[in-house]
């Protein structure tokens, strides 16, 4: 019997059920169960009648469509790449989910690759995802040089850099005016009395670090003021908790009296050290300011007032800007979308 039954299985796995099949038994044609199982609406359509034949021809059958197979007919894979360097930052987390999502209603799938820090290790991550035929890639909390970005575009392949901007041309990028978010983080802290005024940067290699603090600098100048003093805490949470000390482990005469740190990741790390470590209270002894508004930084614990990145109109962009290039238009767009300052409770007026 269990021979028996192994043959059966056997023989349905080497004559597996086909659209072929499902279109005959169900009286269509094969594109039109092609067009009944996408998940992406066509122009020309199938009709309800129809659809439900097709749908109870195939359970009869036990048919399930084929996305490799479709893949290798149409020539477009219905994947995407996600680039990522790090997801400790709960920005990057909940963009990964927001993104994942937002291609899914569109009929797209998201590959997730992680990205190794150095130049010759996205190369090599680069090569090695081109090989899965995806249609676009995302990047995000990455970086690809103006040769690995047009090697991706002579494959056919259609690049969208998030939350960072690429200075050479023929990419297309979507991110927050981090320029503009500097200037409003040093105007809050002008506005509300500081006169001491120092940074705690972020890297200054990526474009989201130089342009929040090009920004925060150009305002305090604007204004008559001066950096108080800087410290880089580089995006990473060792550095943050070093800038922190160097920032603030000194007579109250010498040390600032509020601080914009480039990121809620940092500005988090930053308050802990200086509560827990320095004994200091914010915003008594120090006002802070972060960016990016990312879920905790509105638990009661933190209260920290920041620059709010519009996440959802940046997946919104970055998804519309894949998917018209996937379809054909070759205009590279840099959309930059404003950010917006939430009041809470680690800035205090010093008027």
């Amino acid at each position: 019997m269990e021979q028996e039954n192994w043959g059966i299985w056997n023989m349905a796995r080497k004559n597996s059920v086909t659209s072929v099949d499902v279109a005959k038994r169900a009286g269509v044609s094969q594109s039109a169960v092609s067009r009944a199982f996408s998940r992406v609406p066509t122009q020309s359509g199938v009709s309800a009648e129809a659809k439900e034949r097709i749908f109870a021809a195939a359970k009869e059958l036990g048919y399930r469509p084929n996305a490799l197979a479709r893949s290798m007919i149409t020539g477009n894979s219905k994947i995407i790449a996600l680039l990522f360097s790090y997801l400790d930052n709960q920005f990057y987390a909940v963009a990964l989910e927001k993104l994942c999502i937002e291609l899914q209603k569109n009929g797209y799938h998201a590959m997730v690759f992680m990205m190794p820090e150095t130049a010759v290790g996205v190369e090599e991550t680069v090569s090695e995802l081109l090989e899965y035929k995806v249609d676009g890639i995302i990047t995000a909390s990455v970086e690809l040089s103006s040769s690995l970005c047009k090697h991706c575009q002579d494959q056919g392949i259609s690049v969208v850099m998030f939350n960072r901007i690429k200075a050479e041309e023929g990419v297309s990028c979507v991110s927050t005016d981090n320029v503009l978010g500097g200037r409003l983080a040093a105007r809050h802290l002008i506005e509300t009395g500081h006169q001491k005024i120092a940074l705690l940067s972020g890297w200054a290699e990526s474009s989201t670090g130089r342009d929040r603090q090009l920004g925060f600098e150009r305002e305090l100048s604007d204004q008559g003021h001066s950096l108080f003093d800087r410290a880089a805490g580089h995006f990473d949470l060792t550095a943050t908790r070093t800038a922190a000390r160097n920032l603030l482990d000194r007579p109250a005469s010498e040390r600032p009296d509020g601080i914009f740190v480039a990121n809620d990741y940092m500005a988090i790390e930053a308050l802990g050290v200086i509560r827990s470590e320095l004994k200091l209270k914010v915003p008594q002894d120090v006002s802070i300011v972060g960016f990016d508004d990312i879920p905790m930084a509105a638990s009661p614990e933190y209260d920290l007032t920041t620059l709010r990145q519009p996440i959802n109109k940046m997946i919104d962009q970055s998804v519309s800007l894949m998917l018209a290039e996937i379809a054909g238009n070759d205009t590279v767009m840099n959309e930059s979308i404003v950010p917006e300052l939430v009041e809470r409770g680690s800035v205090a007026n010093r008027n």
